[in-house]
């Protein structure tokens, strides 16, 4: 089937590149109609599209048009610094990542140290974690959960995607958290030493016993 020639295909074609973010198949019937064959008509464009200069990617649940990724180097005109992750950052977005929802509680009790506020603000900023409500215990704690821009990021399509453990041990990226692992608890701060910056530096403590 020639997709010039479907009038479902073209339509939601069309939606999705006049789309300003990834949109989920219920979100482009409301506009393509509820007699177009949505999830049909992704299947044909993500074929027709497999292999060219941009690609029709899904990204948890949501779809959108994006630079081949082999390509990307040529719609570079400015070089971007991203600011590094201080390692509590790094180590809060995979605990997120891996046990969402999590509170800071939860979060803590993990890692073994108390984090700054300043550590998730970096997190939402980048809007890779989001709030994802309330824990229904005592206190209300607000929960935190991932996001789709953390998935398209990651080039992941949901977090079953993530690497599993032996994938991290075969990659090398276990050596310095295999404690963690072993015993659900990082290093003090005193280990960590220059490797903290900025405000959690400044306020994380090891947590008391």
């Amino acid at each position: 089937m020639m997709i010039e020639h479907d009038p479902d295909v073209r339509a939601v074609e069309a939606a999705l590149f006049a789309a300003e973010a990834p949109m989920t198949a219920d979100q482009i019937k409301f506009y393509v109609g509820e007699g177009v064959d949505v999830d049909a008509a992704l299947r044909i464009l993500s074929d027709h599209y497999q292999g060219r200069g941009i690609e029709l990617v899904c990204r948890a649940r949501a779809w959108h048009f994006q630079t081949a990724p082999d390509l990307a180097y040529l719609l570079r005109r400015e070089k971007e610094e991203m600011r590094k992750l201080s390692r509590a950052a790094v180590e809060t977005l995979a605990i997120i990542a891996y046990h969402e929802p999590v509170s800071r509680a939860e979060i803590e009790a993990i890692r073994g140290v108390q984090i700054s506020k300043g550590t998730l603000d970096v997190l939402m900023e980048a809007q890779w974690v989001r709030p994802a409500g309330r824990r229904e215990v005592p206190g209300r704690p607000l929960i935190y959960a991932t996001t789709g821009e953390f998935l398209t990021h990651f080039g992941l399509e949901s977090r079953k995607d993530l690497p599993g453990l032996q994938d991290l041990k075969a990659a090398g990226l276990l050596d310095p958290v295999d404690d963690m692992l072993d015993n659900m608890d990082f290093a003090s701060d005193d280990d960590r030493g220059d490797e903290q910056s900025g405000d959690d530096r400044e306020s994380e403590t090891p947590l008391e016993n």
